[in-house]
């Protein structure tokens, strides 16, 4: 399908302009954060992971749609991002599981796609200059009107947007798990399957009172898009639950909300980490891990209280990568442990979170 690509131009909140060949949805302009990720696998479950709402993602790996498009691997039902944008795509996928071209699944979904030989100069201007708004479109100058969108952009509204609009039980088994729903990667719930849970997903603004009715064994507190500062009422309940007693765990932008919940503080990252190969050290025992990570903010661990302290810490440069609450059955990592098209190093946090049930149900029985 390359010849019949038709030319569209990638422009840069910091005035570069970048010409290429569009794919997917071809018709009308999109505005994005413009961020890059590492990972040479896994296309799929980048394109369906919530966590990319409103932000268009570069791959820095140059060949994307070589295995097609397989549902099986979705992490949520519909990708959320703004677009797509790769050195080459393939057309002529080579997998035994494939269901359908790349090209076909951003049709469907109405998401632009951007084929640019330029992707390693994309991924340099963003880790030089930080993240920066961009606006993909078919004309090679901005009007006033395109210039004006581009510069105001913001993500906003995005937990809301993702989370699921109703409670729903995903499993049956022993332990119970309440589940909540910041834009959940599939495979959290699964992971938490695997090992005898029965999980409940509730929606993102549930109320503490709603989620303790429930009698949960343990709470988990799914990844999710945007900046945690803007979720004060999901703050709040956090905190309610955290002061309940009942075992929880965050992942990513869970992670952030428990801190914000306890006093602590986020920060927004130059351009933050996303890919399969982030180094994170345990603090405890100086054990390595290589994970999969997808976030642009951070918790300061300098702003943690007394009653916390940091678990997990990233070796490149030096942010707070997970942390364990001391006057509460509680902790939470910002790299993603169930991750798939990554790596399983840290895929022990789902076992040491239902050893946390086990013993808060022992010591309540």
């Amino acid at each position: 399908m390359g010849n019949d690509m038709e030319k569209g131009y990638l422009h840069l909140k910091s005035g570069q302009v970048f010409e290429g060949l569009r794919f997917g949805r071809t018709e009308g302009d999109s505005i994005g954060e413009l961020v890059f990720t590492t990972s040479m696998a896994g296309y799929i479950e980048t394109l369906t992971d919530p966590s990319y709402y409103g932000q268009m993602v570069v791959q820095t790996f140059p060949l994307m749609g070589n295995v097609g498009i397989i549902s099986d691997d979705f992490e949520h039902p519909k990708p959320w991002i703004t677009a797509y944008i790769v050195r080459e795509l393939c057309d002529t996928p080579s997998n035994f599981r494939c269901e359908g071209l790349l090209n076909d699944f951003l049709v469907d979904f109405g998401i632009p796609g951007f084929q640019c030989e330029d992707t390693r100069t994309l991924t340099r201007i963003i880790r030089e200059q930080g993240v920066v708004n961009a606006i993909l479109t078919d004309s090679a100058s901005l009007s006033a009107q395109q210039q004006a969108a581009l510069d105001d952009y913001r993500i906003v509204g995005a937990v809301e947007a993702v989370t699921c609009a109703q409670s729903r039980q995903h499993c049956a088994g022993s332990r119970q798990v309440v589940l909540m729903d910041f834009g959940s990667k599939g495979n959290i719930a699964s992971c938490l399957e695997k090992r005898d849970c029965a999980v409940t997903i509730v929606p993102a603004h549930t109320p503490a009172a709603d989620i303790l009715a429930l009698n949960p064994d343990g709470i988990m507190l799914s990844n999710g898009p945007g900046d945690p500062t803007d979720n004060p009422s999901i703050i709040r309940t956090i905190a309610t639950l955290m002061s309940s007693g009942v075992p929880m765990f965050g992942i990513c932008l869970g992670h952030q909300l428990m801190a914000l919940a306890t006093g602590g503080r986020t920060r927004k990252m130059k351009f933050g980490h996303r890919g399969a190969n982030q180094p994170v050290q345990n603090v405890e025992d100086k054990r390595v891990y290589i994970t999969s990570q997808n976030h642009g903010y951070c918790v300061v661990d300098e702003a943690l209280g007394q009653n916390a302290k940091t678990l997990f810490r990233n070796v490149n440069d030096g942010t707070c990568e997970g942390v364990r609450y001391l006057n509460a059955p509680a902790f939470s990592v910002q790299f993603h442990p169930e991750a798939c098209g990554g790596p399983l190093d840290t895929g022990f946090l789902f076992d040491e979170f239902m050893d946390l049930m086990d013993k808060e149900g022992a010591n309540n029985a």
